[in-house]
């Protein structure tokens, strides 16, 4: 969510039971203004809040050009203080789905993840544990990008993309209508395409590639693991992910204002697959 609705999260999240308090929001958007001055961002969004044992980590983000491309991620455990988010590493990446434990709220922390391999010998197949180490700052880092990549959402045509290639924000959006609110094709993944460029020319009668060149939610696996509710009157859409709990994105119908924000464990829902099957 960018700086304006960071201080009306009852008018937003409030409807999905998440919220900043008043003094909370207060602080936050002072110092995400500073950091925006700072480091001369075009927009400053806030990303969310991951939940710890001792400190909750606050998320934002901001881009000096490219909305996609030149994203920053910052984090900070007193709404005041920012640090510079590593880019994750190939290490993290791998390691951060088998850790179970809660964040604990201190960058600094090692923690021992146990992973089981299988050995296959000539006679039987055993499991052999093995004991890899990672830093939570790093751990939280491959957090962020793997709900960014999978579960950030923007609706259709609030990018746009310029004949020299570079993503800004759409000035000319307007909000989707309310049937085309309802409907999962309307929005799309807030990350650089994954899907061949003609996958939506094939499906989208009206397709247009300065602002369908992303990847709609409609195509993801399985069926069902989004969500898609309109409530407050048919005035406000909420799209929730079912493999990332706590993510959701927000969109007044017919005006410009949307978002997402994360308020969550940081954890994926692996069994969404399972709960999607059909009762026997």
């Amino acid at each position: 969510m960018n700086l304006e609705s960071v201080l009306n999260t009852l008018e937003t999240t409030g409807y999905v039971g998440h919220t900043i308090s008043t003094e909370e929001g207060m602080i936050l958007h002072n110092s995400l203004l500073i950091l925006q001055n700072e480091n001369h961002f075009r927009n400053t969004f806030f990303w969310g809040r991951i939940l710890g044992v001792e400190k909750d980590y606050y998320i934002a983000f901001g881009y000096v050009r490219d909305a996609l491309k030149g994203r920053m991620y910052y984090y900070s455990t007193d709404c005041i203080n920012w640090g510079l988010l590593p880019n994750p590493t190939k290490y993290a990446k791998k390691v951060t789905p088998f850790c179970n434990t809660k964040f604990q709220g201190d960058p600094a922390l090692v923690i021992d993840i146990l992973i089981e391999k299988e050995e296959t010998t000539w006679d039987s197949q055993l499991k052999k544990p093995e004991i890899k180490k990672l830093k939570e700052e790093d751990r939280l880092s491959a957090t962020v990008h793997m709900i960014s990549d999978e579960a950030a959402v923007v609706p259709r045509g609030g990018l746009f993309t310029r004949p020299d290639g570079v993503v800004v924000e759409n000035l000319s959006f307007e909000g989707l209508k309310l049937l085309d609110a309802r409907e999962l094709n309307s929005y799309q993944h807030y990350r650089m395409p994954t899907l061949k460029w003609n996958t939506n020319l094939l499906t989208r009668d009206d397709y247009n590639y300065a602002t369908d060149f992303l990847d709609p939610l409609d195509v993801d696996i399985p069926e069902g693991c989004w969500q898609v509710q309109i409530l407050a009157g048919d005035t406000v859409a909420i799209v929730k992910s079912l493999y990332w709990p706590g993510l959701y994105f927000y969109h007044l119908v017919e005006t410009p204002k949307h978002g997402f924000v994360y308020f969550g464990n940081g954890k994926k829902c692996l069994d969404t697959a399972f709960m999607l099957l059909p009762a026997t």
